[in-house]
């Protein structure tokens, strides 16, 4: 992400505690919500509640209140598909002259809402269970800030531009802000049936229900560029959106098991993946996460293709498809872009159009480039779509010649980053802390830094690369490339590693010196394969220590280092997408049961935590007896490349591989823990093939076996 230290300006500002921690989110396109348990949109606590559009705040209060009071909440959740927010509530008691006239429990409502091209769809369905009729003032509480999304964030401005007048209608309200990049930005409510009132600081309506009736309320909130276009109705929106999630959901595969904890982590990770999928211009393309990065992130929709490869391969077309069509082709320093270079982050409020932020296109990370051809030749590697990577030839020859030519600032055989201007990500990493990169005393390593895990990226890069030149048969450029990693691993082994403390430097500053600290970057090195067989083996059981290992999961930082703060952001929290990683690399030197035990920690994280949705990060605390994780206050949630890790962590206990000419679905060595007994696949696509498969512990093994098939695919268990 682009966080920063707590000294730089693009900090996630916590300002206060919330009243209410336990938020809900729903998110379709470049629309989300993020509400209360209630359904309440309030202005207090960490302030991310809102309806966002295209990073403005379309809407920042949207209070329910019935007889002047908040109602009672009785339950509240999102779908297990995420497309719809029920809460039911209830009236508190409600007194006259010090007498209750209506208890509580009398009214029942059921809130609901969802989103769909840009707008909000709520429906109130109001429950009379008293013995006589009710007289219900209803009361809606709204504002819109327009707040770009850093502002919400917590970065301050010196001026902004300017609330225009309401305008009304008897049953629909629009307002407007224009921003100081000249773009009028708009928010329109209508309700059905007409309020009895309507101003620009609330709605009211008067409900009379007869005993054991109903009575509903609609309205919709509409924040696309066009909101005075007619609303189509809660209705025809609800079924609009559910044939479109039931289209996007056909090709899916099932995977679930005999631990029903592990079922309900799987079903919620891949409705997550679909939600911040579903709806974006940018088609198959994830965004990150939700609140602060409901966008596109080079690295993050990267690493999530990755996760998913082997269960959803349009991911990775997608994320390959935009990121060569947004692939730098020349220099500008001010958003860090060179040609060749891969994109960053991209953002569209008003903040980034004028450049007060950098990120409007923003190219400040020195591994999307390499992870972008690992990902082109890990989707050849999956599907044999020869056709579709030569149409990416280009854009991958461009990313090798960024690598050679751009990524080596100081000529010294190692990719490496040191940010221009100054407004900019000073790390540049996937840890962009600014206190992230660090010597054993704890200083700050100086630019320009070469990260342990880039050189693992690069060399995976050129690898990859060999391979589709392979599969073109051009031999002469796929032996230098391979020449070019040997020599880049030979190089990393002597300048990296560290014999006195079992793993690799985290980084070489710019004098050269390493950075001789305990992280988890290296268990990225065991991933990417540039670790010898020895080495990894000594990273590996450093990475399953009790130094790293809280419980959970794996820390960013060992615990024994200088700058060691499990509460922190990137130097001893732990990261989901990191700990599938890390699983991954060791799985690939043949230590399956360390990935099982960091899948078996980040299950029980999924029982501990609502929705069984991993977010962003937590705290490495260590694991309490009998009490759950501590949990980061500013961590996105959901999060695409937490999500995702549940896939990457069982392909690598299970060994899963997909090979083309013959088609094959290798099982390597399957490996399942104690407390999944039983796995199974269901209708997994491969290319024009599907297949259902059948795992079960037994005395230690996994007997793999295949319950349906279509199309010659061949099942292969080594």
């Amino acid at each position: 992400m682009d966080e920063l230290g707590v000294t730089q300006q693009y900090y996630i500002a916590a300002g206060s505690s919330p009243s209410d921690d336990r938020t809900r989110v729903l998110k379709y396109g470049k629309t989300f919500a993020v509400f209360n348990r209630f359904g309440d949109i309030e202005p207090l606590g960490l302030g991310q509640h809102g309806i966002f559009f295209q990073g403005t705040r379309h809407l920042s209060e949207l209070v329910l209140s019935v007889w002047e009071a908040r109602p009672l909440l009785l339950s509240s959740t999102v779908k297990s598909d995420n497309f719809v927010f029920i809460a039911d509530l209830s009236n508190v008691d409600i007194a006259e002259n010090q007498q209750v006239t209506i208890p509580r429990g009398t009214l029942h409502i059921v809130r609901s809402r969802f989103l769909w091209h840009g707008v909000a769809y709520e429906e109130l369905r109001m429950f009379n269970y008293g013995l006589t009729a009710l007289e219900i003032p209803i009361r809606i509480a709204i504002g819109a800030d327009f707040a770009d999304i850093f502002e919400v964030r917590g970065t301050r401005r010196e001026k902004r531009g300017r609330r225009l007048a309401d305008e009304f209608t008897n049953k629909s309200i629009l307002m407007r802000y224009e921003g100081l990049d000249h773009i009028e930005r708009q928010t329109r409510i209508d309700c059905d049936p007409a309020p009895a009132q309507i101003n620009s600081a609330e709605l009211r309506f008067e409900s009379s229900i007869g005993p054991g009736k109903t009575s509903l309320f609609h309205f919709s909130i509409a924040c696309d560029p066009n909101p005075r276009r007619h609303p189509i109705g809660y209705a025809r929106a609800m079924a609009g959106a559910e044939t479109e999630l039931k289209a996007a959901s056909a090709n899916s595969c099932e995977i679930s098991s005999t631990n029903d904890r592990l079922s309900r982590w799987i079903k919620r990770s891949a409705a997550d993946v679909e939600m911040m999928t579903m709806g974006n211009p940018e088609t198959n393309y994830p965004y990150a996460g939700v609140p602060w990065f409901s966008t596109v992130f080079g690295r993050d929709g990267i690493i999530t293709a990755m996760e998913m490869l082997w269960i959803a391969p349009w991911i990775a077309k997608g994320v390959l498809q935009f990121l060569a069509a947004t692939q730098a082709t020349e220099t500008n320093l001010d958003s860090e872009a060179q040609p060749g270079k891969i994109l960053h982050e991209t953002r569209r409020g008003e903040m980034a159009n004028l450049g007060e932020v950098p990120f409007r296109r923003y190219y400040g990370s020195i591994d999307s480039t390499p992870l972008f051809v690992m990902l082109g030749g890990a989707y050849l590697d999956c599907t044999g779509d020869l056709e579709f990577i030569q149409t990416l030839r280009p854009h991958i020859d461009l990313a090798l010649e960024w690598i050679d030519r751009y990524g080596d600032v100081d000529h010294d055989g190692f990719v490496e980053y040191e940010r221009h201007g100054d407004k900019g990500l000073i790390q540049q990493g996937w840890k962009d802390s600014s206190d992230s990169v660090f010597h054993a005393d704890g200083t700050i390593a100086g630019p320009p830094i070469a990260l342990c895990e880039v050189q693992g990226y690069v060399y995976a890069a050129k690898m990859a690369a060999a391979r589709i030149l392979q599969s073109s048969g051009e031999a002469q450029r796929q032996a230098a490339l391979e020449t070019e990693a040997a020599e880049l691993q030979n190089r990393f082994e002597e300048a990296f590693w560290c014999e006195e403390l079992s793993t690799y430097a985290l980084a070489l500053d710019g004098q050269k010196k390493a950075c001789r600290v305990r992280t988890s970057n290296p268990g990225h090195c065991l991933f990417t394969g540039i670790a010898n067989e020895m080495r990894a083996r000594l990273v590996a059981h450093t990475l399953v220590s009790p130094d790293f290992f809280s419980g959970w999961g794996v820390r960013t930082v060992g615990c024994h280092e200088a700058r060691y703060n499990p509460l922190s952001y990137h130097n001893g929290s732990v990261w989901p997408h990191d700990n599938a990683m890390i699983a991954a690399g060791m799985a690939r030197y043949g230590y399956r049961e360390f990935a099982g035990r960091v899948l078996m920690g980040l299950l029980d994280l999924s029982s501990a935590v609502e929705l069984h949705r991993l977010p962003e990060l937590i705290c490495g605390v260590d694991r309490r007896a009998g009490q759950g994780p501590t949990l980061y206050p500013v961590a996105c949630s959901p999060q695409s490349w937490a999500a995702g890790a549940v896939f990457m962590l069982l392909q690598a206990c299970l060994g899963v591989s997909v090979q083309t000419n013959p088609q094959r679905m290798i099982f390597n060595r399957p490996y399942l823990p104690e407390g999944i007994p039983q796995l199974w696949i269901r209708d997994l696509r491969i290319n024009s093939r599907r297949i259902s498969i059948f795992l079960e512990r037994a005395a230690g093994a996994v007997r793999v076996e295949t319950l349906e098939k279509q199309g010659d695919l061949a099942l292969v268990v080594e």
